[in-house]
């Protein structure tokens, strides 16, 4: 029996874990690529905090802003989410750079946003068109962005919609398609973190603290997932309404070669065959992995 091509394995892999999916694999240094749906619009979700960050740590080797200012978060101004600051009950007094920390590890909304209070979301947005990232778009921050999917769901705003008893998932599933919420593609998803690893698009020691925290994410069930320990990942995982999930990231093996990966999922139903789609984006970036080291 003729072996199938890659890009159909893939395709396949998305519709047996009842989900569509989109995959961009490029081999950060020689060009190599691996493309399924790549350059379809996709809701975003968190992915798009390595953008903030990296724009943060840029304006801090510009000498815009100093990594250890300190910042207090008030209940008040807290941003609703599932980790870290958005839980908590009382006033946060926190630096700027640990901000970070949150963000990228463990993707706290409420960190996210007090930082980009700071940073500046028309900076973020053009840091991505200096990029060439002409068709990402950040439409706010967090809670810009709940709060606009649950007005497209027919809410007055996130609050309304948590505390909705049974929200229509027709009405959510359409809130995310990727022209009303912050979006991407996977190509271009993985062109950000080519640029961060070749340290092209900002000073050094600003991509290279990206990478640092990118290293540290706790979420261990998407692309490290797929991988051995002998293999290195530095991830950024987003997920919204129990219909989107992705992870972006970079893979180095032991040989030292660097891949920038971005497989972006959307659920057929809402909240069903969870682990099965966690274990596909992990599987369908090993397989393109596998395939771009095998043709060197």
């Amino acid at each position: 029996m003729p072996i199938r091509p890659l890009s159909d394995q893939v395709r396949q892999l998305f519709l047996d874990a009842h989900c569509d999916g989109y995959l961009h694999v490029i081999d950060i240094d020689r060009g190599d690529q691996v493309a399924v749906n790549a350059d379809t619009l996709v809701a975003a979700a968190s992915v798009f905090k390595v953008q903030v960050a990296l724009e943060f740590f840029r304006q801090v080797a510009n000498g815009r802003l100093a990594a250890d200012e300190l910042i207090t978060i008030t209940p008040a101004r807290r941003t609703p989410g599932p980790t870290g600051i958005s839980l908590f009950r009382n006033d946060v007094q926190v630096s700027l750079q640990d901000l970070n920390v949150l963000m990228l590890t463990i993707s706290d909304n409420a960190a996210t946003d007090a930082l980009m209070a700071r940073v500046g979301l028309d900076n973020v947005q053009a840091l991505g068109i200096s990029l060439g990232l002409t068709r990402t778009c950040l439409r706010g921050d967090t809670q810009e962005l709940l709060d606009s999917l649950a007005k497209s769901a027919g809410f007055a705003g996130w609050n309304a919609l948590s505390r909705a008893r049974s929200p229509d998932p027709e009405l959510l599933r359409r809130a995310l398609e990727p022209e009303r919420t912050t979006c991407t593609t996977a190509r271009e998803a993985t062109s950000l973190l080519s640029a961060i690893w070749r340290q092209t698009t900002a000073p050094p020691a600003a991509c290279a603290e990206v990478q640092r925290l990118m290293r540290h994410q706790l979420a261990r069930n998407r692309l490290a997932g797929a991988f051995d320990q002998s293999v290195q990942v530095s991830a950024k995982s987003g997920s919204l309404l129990g219909y989107v999930r992705n992870e972006v990231g970079v893979v180095v093996p032991p040989d030292g070669r660097r891949y920038a990966v971005a497989v972006f999922t959307m659920a057929w139903q809402q909240y069903a065959d969870e682990a099965q789609i966690n274990c596909t984006i992990g599987e369908v970036a090993r397989k393109a992995v596998d395939h771009l080291q095998e043709a060197s």
